[in-house]
């Protein structure tokens, strides 16, 4: 079932990919570089998702961040 996930995740985002190429051929190559590398990030997070769910996501990440520093003293 994960090869299943893998291909809907890459299907949306090369539909996500095509749908805004068009408009972004006339912006700059920086553009155009950050948004692909933005896509392949994505992709990436998104496949490390289906492949290992129990992974902890940024919202876990943001409250180790700004949990009280009293476990630490």
């Amino acid at each position: 079932m994960r090869i299943g996930g893998i291909v809907g995740v890459t299907v949306i985002l090369v539909f996500i990919f095509f749908y805004q190429w068009p408009q972004l051929k006339k912006s700059g190559r920086k553009v155009r570089m950050v948004f692909f590398s933005l896509m392949l990030l994505n992709w990436v997070l998104a496949v490390l998702l289906v492949i290992f769910p129990e992974m902890p996501g940024p919202g876990q990440l943001i409250d180790f961040i700004f949990k009280p520093f009293e476990p630490f003293w």
